[in-house]
């Protein structure tokens, strides 16, 4: 993926009011726990959430963390029933107040396919009203339309409508208030604790670049960076790799090569997915040597 650091994105222009919107396709209103990773100074960080609306062209969440538009991301989210988890790149339109729109980048014809079918189990919500009732003078209801109901004073009709109007108003704040705080909750309830170590996997062999080739299940291949065409950079860069016991990448260092290419190479290689390494039928982490060639 290019572009992941905030420097070398820049060129991508940031969304603002007065444009109009980038929005392709319909949006769905779902709520599914997602992580956003973002390149910094060569360091990946990890930014968990929360989605507010799905479509196939991207998505609106709210993140525990702050983004900068234009910036390139990497996303995963998980899709219902905890079955399956897509994996995509997008770019950062806006950002305010935790609040964040990106724009999806390359999504396949599969991927679109998963977020069409599970945007059919959704069911949208009914919109809040209350139907206003008719009041004759006397104090007796009447139908609107019928031949022998007499018609409300106007100022009794007008006040009824503002009461009608207000009381919808509140209930609908009442409704987002509430929701906005669980969603909150449960965002807060998915952020590591500073106290907590992360367990670093630590490899076990090394299985040879060729080996490791035959079991790669998913490939991402890296855009060439555009800070990187005035000087028209062209290199092989090698790095060293370690792979889980569950064939995601966890660990990535550049061996070579102009940084600016290595952190195209490091982004792209992280969303990687490889079968387990087995030794004695059981799967562990292994370290590896992976080549990713740029050109302008």
């Amino acid at each position: 993926m290019a572009g992941a650091d905030a420097q070398t994105a820049v060129a991508a222009p940031a969304w603002s009011r007065d444009q109009p919107s980038r929005r392709r396709g319909l949006r769905y209103r779902v709520q599914a726990p997602l992580d956003v990773t973002v390149l910094r100074s060569g360091i990946p960080e990890s930014l968990p959430g929360r989605s507010v609306n799905l479509g196939e062209g991207g998505i609106a969440a709210v993140l525990a963390g702050e983004l900068v538009p234009g910036e390139a991301v990497g996303v995963e989210i998980l899709l219902p029933h905890g079955s399956n988890r897509l994996h995509t790149r997008a770019l950062v339109r806006h950002h305010d107040k935790l609040r964040s729109g990106l724009e999806f980048v390359g999504l396949s014809a599969e991927q679109q396919a998963a977020i069409r079918d599970w945007a059919g189990e959704v069911r949208t919500e009914p919109e809040l009203g209350i139907a206003p009732k008719a009041v004759t003078e006397g104090g007796g209801s009447f139908k609107t339309g019928g031949l022998g109901g007499g018609r409300p004073p106007v100022r009794r009709r007008r006040s009824r409508t503002w009461i009608v109007l207000l009381v919808s108003a509140g209930i609908l704040l009442a409704i987002l208030c509430w929701r906005w705080n669980r969603g909150w909750k449960d965002l807060e309830s998915t952020i590591p604790k500073d106290d907590k170590k992360v367990e670093v996997e630590l490899p076990q062999a090394h299985v040879p670049a060729d080996v490791m080739q035959k079991l790669v299940i998913h490939r991402v291949d890296p855009d060439y960076p555009a800070a990187a065409r005035p000087a028209k950079l062209k290199a092989v860069i090698a790095l060293d790799v370690v792979v889980g016991r569950d064939g995601s990448v966890v660990e990535i260092h550049p061996l070579n090569g102009p940084d600016v290419l290595a952190r195209a190479a490091m982004e792209a290689l992280r969303w990687w997915r490889f079968e387990p390494y087995r030794v004695d039928g059981k799967p562990v982490a292994v370290e590896t040597t992976v080549a990713v060639e740029f050109k302008p």
